[in-house]
């Protein structure tokens, strides 16, 4: 790899490259030793290809979401099974991972700014911004960006586009996967929202159960499946179906119920 070497995006991968590996030792033990992520079907990510294979998830923090796939992805790369013992996977990690992420967020401080040039693809929401509710026009030169992160590698987005569980799925997502073909892997994290503020920055609470479980590739017909037929297999594939209200422990809809407070005095 040339030293100068960039991405799509103008990033210098050499800085990449080490930016991962310091925010990787950073972050490490707050998914082992703080915390420990109970991580199921990795062996999924060694079979994919290289480029265009999207990544779907539920979303709990901003950032702490992003950070975990990031450590199971190149620990799963480097041989290890549901696990991110030692932390040596960092040293050559998979350079081509992005991650879809709001422009404001990640215009918001230094760390966001760092964190953006690790992989964020910025685009700017269509139905909220500034803490406010909009209603504008998706911006074609986010869906190209997306398409050019997609050749690129792998991408990883949270289709609901906000923190606060069973929201609806935006439509956006599944207009990209008719567009541009991918191959789609669910994700289903939890105790993310529990363990971390909601920036996902600060540990709130240790000893939390975290976990990550990473499905197998959705089968999508591309050309004749509707954009409502994909939006609903996606909402069953990362568990944010209405349907599983019905089966979410009490004490689990308490706290997204403190959660949805917490949200609304943001």
């Amino acid at each position: 790899m040339g030293l100068f070497k960039r991405n799509p995006f103008g990033h210098i991968l050499f800085i990449k490259k080490w930016l991962i590996r310091i925010l990787g030792l950073l972050t490490h033990r707050r998914f082992r030793g703080f915390n420990e992520l109970q991580i199921e079907g990795s062996e999924i990510i060694k079979n994919l290809p290289d480029t265009n294979v999207l990544f779907i998830s539920n979303h709990q923090t901003y950032f702490a979401d992003v950070i975990a796939m990031f450590h199971v992805f190149n620990a799963s790369l480097s041989g290890r099974l549901d696990n991110i013992k030692n932390v040596g996977y960092l040293w050559n990690p998979k350079l081509n991972i992005y991650y879809v992420a709001a422009k404001e967020t990640m215009r918001s401080g230094l760390l966001p700014k760092i964190l953006a040039y690790v992989g964020s693809v910025s685009i700017e929401r269509t139905w909220r911004a500034e803490g406010k509710d909009v209603n504008r026009q998706v911006k074609m030169s986010d869906i190209s960006n997306i398409g050019t992160a997609l050749k690129d590698g792998w991408v990883i987005t949270f289709p609901q586009g906000t923190t606060t569980p069973f929201k609806p799925i935006r439509k956006g997502t599944a207009h990209i996967i008719k567009r541009y073909k991918p191959v789609v892997v669910p994700i289903v994290i939890d105790g993310f929202r529990r363990s971390f503020d909601k920036k996902g920055l600060r540990v709130k609470k240790k000893n939390i159960f975290q976990s990550m479980e990473i499905k197998a590739p959705l089968e999508i017909d591309y050309e004749n499946e509707s954009i409502d037929a994909i939006v609903e297999k996606i909402e069953f594939a990362i568990e944010q179906h209405p349907s599983f209200l019905k089966v979410i422990p009490q004490e689990e809809l308490i706290e997204k119920e403190r959660l949805n407070e917490e949200l609304r005095n943001w």
